[in-house]
C-alpha cells in the first residue's frame, strides 16, 4: 500500500495524544514486529506481552511511527494515556471519515467463513476491507477499524466474545448497516453459562446497527423468534431478513450437491436463483453461502453478481481445507484441516462433511473442545453417534475430555488416544495408509493445528525417513 493511511496530526486529533515529531503512515497498523513492514504504524498494546518492549525493533523494521503510552526512542511516536483506548478512538475516526457500507457478523459457528466469503464478494466490486485472520476481540475490532482506508466502499467485521458484555461495545464501534447472526449453539458456555445467555450476547450485534439497517438471522435456528424480538428492541427501524432451508427464509437453500471435493449450492433470494461452486464439502457450507449472498445483495449488487464473485471460494487454513499429502513410504492421503477451533455444533458438522468425501478410509483426529462448561463431558460423549453415522473407520483422540468419548465408543472400534495432541503423533503417522481421508479438528488450545502442520512437514520430507517425536499412546488404529 502506498496511499496515505494516517498522518501523525490525524492520530493526535483522534486520540488526544501528542506527537514527538511529524510522520506519515503509508502502510497499515501493526501490533507484531515479526510481520511489520516499512511505513506501518506500530501500536504498543499490552496484552500477553507489553508492546513497548518491541518499539525499538519496530523502528528497526521500518515503522513510520508508534502509538505508545510512555516515552520511547528510535523514531517518532504519538504518546497517549492508554494505548488500547487510543486505538479504539482511532478506529472510530476511521469509521467516521469513511463512507463504506459496513457489515458485522457473529455466531457460534460459521462467522469466520461468512466473513471470508463476504470479503471475497466485496473485493470483487471495489475497495473492500475486513478483519485479518480472526481479529474479532477487544483489540481486534478497533485494530481492524483503524486499518480501514478512507476509500473503502464495503467492509465486513467479525465480532466474537468469550464472556458477557463484549459484543455490544464492538458493535457500537463498527456501527454496521448490516448485522448477521450465523447461529446459536453451545460455544463459550464456560464464560456465558447457558445457551440462552449465548443468544442474549450474540443478539447484541444489533446494539450498534444504524437506523433502518438490515438484520440477518438464521431461519432454522431454535432462537429465531427470540433473536428477532431482541434485534427489533435494539434497532426498532431495522429490517429483519433470514437465511436457511425454511420455506419462509428470505435466502433459501434449494439445492446442495458434492463430488467429494467441491460443492455446488443453489440459493433462492426473494425469487432470484443463483448457484455457487465452492472448494469445500459439507451441507453446513450451504448456510454460510446463503447468509453471504443475502448480506452482499443488500449492498447494491445483484444476487447473480454476488454468486459469480463467490464461486471458487476456498476456506482459509484450518477451516476445512482439503489437501493431498504424500506418504513417505509411497502413496498419499487427504488431509482435511479444520483445526482452527471447535464446539459441539461445528464438530458435528465437520464429521458429517467427512462422510460426503470420496476416497479410502475415513479417519478423524480430534482434540478437546474447550470453554463449553459443565456440559463438556456430555458433549464429548455425544460425539460417538456422529462418528458412527459418518462411517468413520478409526479415531485418534487427544486430551482428557476426548478420553470420555473414547470410553463411549463401541467395543472394538478402532481408536488411539493420548493425553495431548503432540503425544498422538507416533500413532497417527504409523496408521496412515494410501488413500486415507483424515479430518483434524479441535479447539485451538488443544494443539491439533500442530499435528496438521507436522503432517505437512512429514509429507514434505517423504523419502527422508521417519520423524522422531511424541510418545506411544494407549492404542493403535491399523
Amino acid at each position: 500500500m502506498t496511499d496515505l493511511l494516517w498522518t501523525s496530526e490525524d492520530i493526535e486529533l483522534a486520540t488526544g495524544g501528542a506527537a514527538t515529531a511529524p510522520f506519515e503512515v503509508t502502510g497499515t497498523i501493526s501490533i507484531d514486529t515479526r510481520t511489520l513492514k516499512t511505513g506501518d504504524l506500530f501500536v504498543a498494546l499490552k496484552d500477553q506481552r507489553d508492546g513497548h518492549d518491541f518499539v525499538e525493533a519496530a523502528f528497526k523494521a521500518g515503522a513510520a511511527g508508534a502509538l505508545v503510552s510512555r516515552p520511547v526512542t528510535g523514531g517518532p511516536a504519538v504518546q497517549v494515556e492508554d494505548v488500547l483506548d487510543a486505538l479504539t478512538q482511532l478506529g472510530i475516526a476511521a469509521r467516521v471519515r469513511c463512507g463504506a457500507i459496513r457489515t458485522a457478523v457473529t455466531g457460534s459457528a460459521g462467522k469466520t467463513s461468512v466473513k471470508e466469503m463476504l470479503a471475497r464478494i466485496y473485493g470483487a466490486f471495489g475497495p473492500a476491507h475486513s478483519n485479518a485472520k480472526s481479529f474479532n476481540n477487544h483489540w481486534g475490532v478497533p485494530l481492524t477499524l483503524a486499518r480501514m482506508p478512507e476509500n473503502t466502499q464495503r467492509a465486513i467485521f467479525e465480532i466474537g466474545m468469550n464472556t458477557p458484555g463484549e459484543i455490544a461495545p464492538r458493535s457500537q464501534m463498527v456501527r454496521p448497516q448490516i448485522g448477521i447472526i450465523t447461529n446459536i449453539a453451545a460455544a463459550h458456555l464456560e464464560g456465558l453459562g447457558s445457551i440462552e445467555a449465548i443468544a442474549l450476547e450474540k443478539s447484541d450485534i444489533f446494539a450498534g446497527l444504524e437506523a433502518g439497517g438490515t438484520i440477518i438471522l438464521p431461519a432454522d435456528d431454535a432462537f429465531l423468534d427470540y433473536l428477532s424480538a431482541r434485534a427489533r428492541e435494539l434497532c426498532p427501524t431495522g429490517n429483519v431478513e433470514t437465511f436457511g432451508r425454511s420455506e419462509e427464509a428470505t435466502a433459501r437453500v434449494t439445492g446442495y450437491e458434492t463430488d467429494g471435493m467441491t460443492s455446488r449450492i443453489t440459493v433462492d433470494v426473494v425469487g432470484r436463483t443463483a448457484s455457487v461452486t465452492i472448494n469445500a464439502v459439507g451441507e453446513h457450507w450451504a448456510l454460510n453461502v446463503a447468509a453471504a449472498l443475502l448480506a452482499a445483495s443488500q449492498t447494491g449488487r445483484s444476487v447473480e453478481d454476488c454468486a459469480e464473485a463467490l464461486s471458487g471460494y476456498a476456506p482459509p487454513p484450518g477451516r476445512g481445507t482439503a489437501e493431498t499429502l504424500a506418504l513417505p513410504g509411497g502413496g498419499s492421503f487427504t488431509l482435511i484441516d479444520d483445526a482452527y477451533n471447535a464446539n459441539p455444533a461445528s464438530m458435528r458438522a465437520a464429521l458429517a462433511s467427512l462422510s460426503q468425501r470420496t476416497g479410502g478410509r475415513r479417519l478423524a483426529a480430534l482434540g478437546d473442545m474447550r470453554e463449553i462448561g459443565a456440559s463438556s463431558t456430555a458433549e464429548h460423549i455425544a460425539l460417538a453417534g456422529p462418528i458412527l453415522d459418518a462411517g468413520i473407520e478409526g479415531v485418534f483422540l487427544a486430551g482428557a475430555e476426548m478420553q470420555r468419548l473414547a470410553e463411549s465408543l463401541p467395543p472394538g472400534f478402532p481408536q488411539a488416544s493420548a493425553p495431548s495432541a503432540d503425544e498422538l503423533w507416533n500413532q497417527l503417522q504409523k496408521a496412515l495408509k494410501d488413500g486415507d481421508l483424515l479430518l483434524i479438528k479441535g479447539s485451538n488450545a488443544s494443539g491439533m493445528g500442530r499435528i496438521a502442520d507436522r503432517l505437512r512437514q512429514w509429507s514434505g520430507e517423504a523419502g527422508m525417513g521417519k520423524m522422531d517425536g511424541g510418545s506411544e499412546g494407549t492404542a493403535r488404529v491399523s
